[in-house]
């Protein structure tokens, strides 16, 4: 029944206006082409440089994963890092776990502290029973 009022109209106004909608086409495009530059290339070029960082892993580098654990990369293979994240604590990872490279010299590998990223060390206290042996 709206189809044949459609027509009616449609026949007795003349022909119907196309400008408007190329002009909504264009709007559509140009959302789309705003969107892509403001969000999606931005997050393309992080996980670009993320790669590049995963690639350049390796051995003797101390690093952050997500978690916030930090420690000194001690072995790695293509899927791997095996992490020192305290003298003789040996944790293995999966690389793109990794989220920061720190600078060298970050973590200190010395008996009875542990460096923090500020520089910081915190001293591991022995428990008391373990003296007393």
């Amino acid at each position: 029944m709206f189809f044949i009022q459609s027509a009616h109209a449609q026949a007795a106004g003349g022909a119907p206006q196309q400008g408007a909608g190329m002009f909504n086409l264009l709007l559509m495009i140009g959302i789309f082409a705003v969107m892509w530059f403001l969000m999606i290339r931005p997050q393309q070029k992080r996980a670009k440089e993320q790669r590049a960082m995963i690639a350049a892993l390796k051995k003797g580098d101390e690093v952050m994963t997500n978690g916030g654990l930090m420690g000194r990369i001690i072995n790695l293979d293509e899927q791997a890092i095996d992490l020192e994240i305290a003298k003789g604590t040996i944790v293995r990872f999966q690389r793109n776990f990794v989220v920061q490279v720190l600078p060298k010299g970050s973590l200190k590998a010395e008996l009875g502290s542990v460096a923090v990223a500020n520089d910081e060390p915190v001293e591991l206290k022995k428990d008391e029973t373990e003296e007393n042996k």
